[in-house]
């Protein structure tokens, strides 16, 4: 069998690793996994050096086809397509490629949480359990009927990369078990509840932003009266409690970041910069700061941090 695997990051290694194990007939060069579709090389550090994704890395170390601009004529025959974290929207005419179908390997229960920020959306919102749902993809995202899925229960300590390594890792094992049923036609399809669909958007810099007025009063463990609009998730409001930002903080990890602004006071005047939440914990319904990270500087404790700055200010009132 032929498979073309499409995604980026290392996270997704043991899937495809799996899958050309399982897969490979020994000193054929036409079967398993016969080339990769990833993300193509980007500038990275600081002179900008173009930096080859993880996948890519691996399909070259096995003499793989490298396809990072996705037209159907530059990629292999073959049977089946399997998508894990590729980044991209697969259109319509490449999906027809594959006489047997593209598998999505998707880190939610579908219908809940579609698009491209499930896991955080999970642990945000303490959705638990969440899980990982495999589609047969078709021209909407994260939209076609399901093959099979499974549960996977959210830790107090998970982080989005913590629970994300997790949901993949047991996916390449559950996939591989799985295609021989959807092959043969074993496996019954099921449609999605499409009026129970969630979505997410992609996060950005400014998603990880806590109002300095939130966190405030969650260090204290007072409650706030107020809806907070979760940007990356359409329409969806929290409440500011102090359990709901040690969430936050948790998901918005390493990417974003969650973050809030801060006042450094100085003889010339208030200095606004941007304070990282890197660690924190809840104790008696106050939040605990571990580890923070101004604006320009490294990672500290927060106990360095109040060190070096014993005059600093949450946005507009004293910590």
């Amino acid at each position: 069998m032929k498979i073309i695997f499409f995604g980026t990051p290392e996270y997704v290694i043991p899937i495809a690793s799996a899958l050309h194990k399982k897969y490979r007939v020994p000193n054929s060069k036409e079967s398993g996994v016969v080339g990769v579709v990833t993300q193509p090389p980007k500038p990275a550090g600081r002179i900008n050096k173009l930096q080859h994704s993880a996948v890519d890395i691996w399909a070259w170390e096995r003499k793989l086809t490298i396809v990072t601009e996705l037209i159907s004529t530059k990629l292999p025959k073959a049977d089946l397509g399997i998508v894990a974290a590729y980044g991209k929207i697969i259109p319509e005419n490449i999906i027809k490629h594959f006489p047997k179908g593209i598998l999505n390997l998707h880190p939610s229960l579908l219908p809940t949480f579609r698009g491209a920020s499930p896991v955080q959306a999970a642990i945000v919102t303490g959705t638990n359990p969440t899980g990982l749902t495999v589609i047969k993809m078709d021209k909407f995202m994260d939209h076609g009927p399901i093959v099979s899925s499974f549960k996977e229960d959210i830790s107090s300590g998970d982080t989005t990369e913590t629970l994300r390594q997790r949901l993949f890792e047991k996916s390449a094992q559950f996939l591989v078990d799985l295609i021989p049923g959807y092959l043969n036609g074993k496996i019954k399809l099921k449609e999605q509840d499409h009026k129970k669909a969630i979505f997410t958007n992609t996060i950005t810099r400014e998603d990880g932003f806590i109002p300095p007025k939130y966190l405030r009063a969650a260090v204290k463990g007072e409650k706030v009266r107020e809806k907070w609009q979760i940007r990356f998730i359409p329409k969806y409001n929290l409440k500011p409690t102090t359990y709901n930002i040690e969430r936050f903080i948790r998901a918005m990890s390493s990417w974003p970041g969650a973050w809030t602004f801060l006042r450094l006071l100085r003889t010339e005047g208030q200095a606004q910069k941007r304070l990282k939440i890197l660690k924190a914990h809840v104790k008696d319904n106050n939040l605990i700061l571990d580890e923070v990270q101004l604006e320009g500087k490294k990672p500290v404790s927060f106990d360095e941090f109040v060190r070096g700055y014993p005059r600093a200010t949450l946005a507009d009132e004293d910590m």
